[in-house]
């Protein structure tokens, strides 16, 4: 018998220091062995949904669809009765999906409230500098909310959504969905267990991957951070989330270093032209070619809203390239995002964080290590070993997962749980910790840019 399988099998093998290797585990029997609750997921307070949640779908790109999805798959608990958005590719393929009649399909976010409240709630997935205007007027309107994250691209805003959320008293969601991952939830679940200790200090990094970078922050929607929001925000605000979560404390100080060091225009290879599509002498070598990632490749399309005729789209995709950001030299673009930067971050309770971003990477999937008074973890998000210090006993949790760790759906399950019963406790994050998640974000763009210690206070 395995090791594995002798683990569960043998309850009273439950003391660590009794086991004499390495046990590779999956999370029921990590649970056994330190008799904690077998489902990390499990809410008590959910409750039987008698009648679907109904919900207004504002901007229908790649993660409105993701959210909009749930109710596909749990029609008895979410219907999309309506949609908002500028693109008719969009707006068509949701209305397909979700049998959504013809006078609820606007083309404008406005035009939703131009009419009497004909639904529960309103999941807002547009870009995020069309976050606010949105949010205020759902809240004013008696609506609950899921916000995409960022909350909004200035703390200002920011600041102002959440007043709005306490006057109203209505439910706002902001879409923290690592926290609903498998790898996060039970890499909580087993810190709050007392299993390390206290926590002392936290490395976290989150590698974005040179294509995901190159992709979204150099080509893509967010490659200016004026226009748009900073990466730290943009990008990040998962991190600061995450890593507030994990130390369960209010941040104090924050202090970050980090610049553009790759894709600019001095770096530009010899014989590189404005274009990928305009006869470069060096695309084929190129490891950021857009005809390789897009047009040969195929791979990140979402952006290009392509008909379900797949016998259309190289005329479609070359058509792309040759006029949008996305065919452009990725040296050559009007980008300032830093590629690279790190954050310290001090907490009320004397917990310290190091945080960093890395583009120039060939994999993507945070990285995490928690130092603690009794042990210590280090993980991978499918991963994370936790280490006895008394007994010097390796004890592994392992699971492969989706995107986001497979928590988009586990977050719309306990928002519309939160939605059907009035009740904000049902949330991961309240919008007052999201808000704050967010402060640490811009406290650390100041800091990168200023060259100085934030002070952060909600």
């Amino acid at each position: 018998m395995s090791l594995r399988h002798f683990i569960a099998s043998r309850k009273l093998f439950k003391p660590l220091n009794l086991l004499k290797e390495t046990a590779i585990l999956g999370w029921n029997e990590v649970a056994n062995l330190f008799d904690l609750n077998k489902d990390v997921f499990y809410n008590p307070k959910h409750k039987k949904i008698e009648r679907p949640v109904t919900a207004i779908l504002i901007g229908a790109g790649h993660r409105g669809s993701i959210y909009a999805s749930y109710g596909n798959l749990y029609p008895n608990e979410l219907k999309i009765v309506a949609v908002a958005d500028i693109s008719i590719e969009r707006r068509n393929k949701i209305s397909k999906l979700h049998n959504i009649v013809e006078e609820n399909i606007f083309e404008d976010w406005q035009e939703v409230f131009a009419k009497s409240k004909f639904a529960d709630a309103i999941i807002i997935a547009t870009p995020d500098q069309l976050h606010t205007a949105p949010c205020l007027a759902a809240l004013e309107a008696g609506y609950d909310v899921l916000l995409e994250k960022p909350i909004a691209i200035s703390e200002a805003d920011c600041r102002l959504i959440l007043q709005k959320a306490q006057a109203t008293n209505r439910i706002v969601g902001v879409c923290h969905v690592l926290r609903y991952s498998p790898y996060f939830k039970e890499l909580k679940a087993v810190i709050d267990a007392g299993l390390i200790g206290d926590i002392i200090s936290v490395q976290h990094m989150e590698p974005i991957e040179h294509i995901h970078m190159s992709h979204s922050y150099v080509r893509g929607k967010w490659h200016n951070s004026k226009a748009t929001a900073p990466i730290i925000l943009a990008k990040s605000s998962h991190d600061t989330d995450i890593i507030r979560w994990l130390v369960n404390s209010p941040v104090h100080d924050v202090h970050c270093f980090g610049n553009l060091s790759w894709f600019t225009t001095k770096n530009a290879p010899e014989g590189s032209t404005e274009r990928c599509t305009d006869g470069c002498k060096v695309e084929s070598s190129c490891p950021y070619s857009a005809l390789q990632i897009y047009h040969r490749d195929r791979k990140r399309l979402y952006v290009f809203d392509l008909p379900e005729d797949k016998s259309k789209w190289d005329e479609i995709i070359l058509a792309k390239l040759k006029t949008t950001d996305y065919g452009r030299c990725v040296y050559k673009m009007e980008n300032d995002q830093p590629d690279h930067l790190t954050v310290n971050m001090l907490f009320e309770n004397g917990v310290t964080a190091a945080f960093s971003m890395e583009a120039h990477v060939s994999y993507e999937g945070r990285r995490t290590r928690i130092m603690g008074s009794k042990g210590d973890i280090i993980g991978d998000m499918e991963t994370f070993v936790l280490t006895d210090f008394k007994t010097n006993q390796k004890t592994t949790w392992s699971l492969k997962t989706d995107a986001h760790g497979g928590g988009d759906h586990r977050l719309m399950s306990d928002w519309v749980q939160a939605v059907y019963q009035q009740d904000k406790s049902l949330l991961s994050s309240s919008i007052e910790v999201s808000v704050e998640s967010h402060l640490m974000a811009f406290g650390a763009e100041r800091s990168r840019i200023n060259r100085t210690i934030e002070d952060i206070r909600l």
